[in-house]
């Protein structure tokens, strides 16, 4: 496969930009060079790499990265709660808290709200059967889930997925009000969920460490949302209260340095998403979108 800039379509003026990708060139020769494909499988996707590089990113001395990194990813701090000078750590910064109003969560009940700031595909049907192909890639529900019971719920149902860049604000929070279960975590790998290794591997997302619980709502019935890891994430926190009834745009947790996904499953004929980002998607074009948008809304 031929490696290629990713493009994709900014939802408020309808133009296709293409993604800054930091590290690009080290995604190239990971995921498309024989010997970058060694090193990936003996090295970068295990666990220790992507824990001691987000130690390092708790130290003091880790605050030097901060001024660059906003510049050149453009972050707009006008939004931030603290300032530059404020954060203890470059993981301090990464997992920052946006000021009240920053991002607009949608009131109406029965709209679908993002989880977080990021790049969003939508697949409508998940398949009748319990395996479907996806860019290329054979997955399983059952392998992702490692719960076939659970798989056969969503069997039909709707796949989104919200992609984070390292760039992005990186809290996740709830799409719909409902009562929140625990959450399971699933031991795995740490390849990238960069769209370079996706359009490799999509099986990557049966691979890679992940979470999930699910939400319990009246307007969608009960939504499956998953956080997976990645390299280079030092690890996912869940801050959320297990049991409780949550409101929509209400925090769930964040990932420490590092791009990462978040997954939602919807029951068949419970959501339907909308126009422009089903298109999109059918067209291999992921979709820039802000926690609190409306990408959906339920169906009656």
């Amino acid at each position: 496969m031929k490696f290629e800039k990713i493009n994709y379509r900014d939802r408020k003026t309808g133009e296709i930009k293409q993604e800054k990708v930091p590290g690009e060139n080290y995604l190239k020769f990971l995921y498309y060079n024989p010997l970058g494909k060694l090193t990936l499988e003996s090295i970068v996707k295990r666990k220790f790499l992507s824990s001691l590089y987000g130690r390092i990113m708790d130290k003091k001395k880790s605050c030097e990265k901060i001024q660059n990194f906003v510049k050149n990813n453009n972050i707009n701090m006008e939004e931030s709660v603290k300032n530059i000078e404020e954060f203890q750590s470059f993981n301090d910064f990464f997992v920052r808290r946006l000021k009240e109003g920053a991002r607009k969560v949608s009131e109406t009940k029965d709209d679908l709200s993002s989880p977080a700031d990021g790049k969003i595909l939508a697949y409508e049907n998940i398949e009748k059967k319990d395996q479907f192909f996806l860019k290329g890639s054979k997955f399983s529900l059952g392998g992702f889930l490692r719960d076939d019971k659970l798989a056969q719920k969503f069997q039909g149902g709707t796949f989104i997925i919200v992609r984070l860049a390292p760039s992005d604000y990186h809290r996740f929070h709830f799409p719909a009000s409902g009562k929140i279960s625990g959450s399971k975590k699933i031991e795995g790998y740490y390849y990238s969920v960069s769209t370079h290794a996706i359009k490799k591997n999509f099986m990557i997302f049966c691979e890679n460490k992940r979470e999930y619980s699910i939400l319990d709502t009246k307007e969608f019935g009960e939504i499956l949302l998953s956080e997976i890891g990645a390299t280079m994430v030092g690890g996912i926190k869940q801050t959320y209260i297990s049991n409780t009834f949550v409101k929509k745009g209400d925090e769930k947790g964040y990932f420490y340095f590092g791009g990462s996904t978040c997954i939602m499953l919807f029951e068949k004929g419970k959501v339907k998403i909308d126009k422009d980002i089903v298109e999109n998607t059918l067209q291999g074009v992921e979709t820039k979108v802000y926690m609190g948008e409306k990408i959906g809304s339920s169906v009656k």
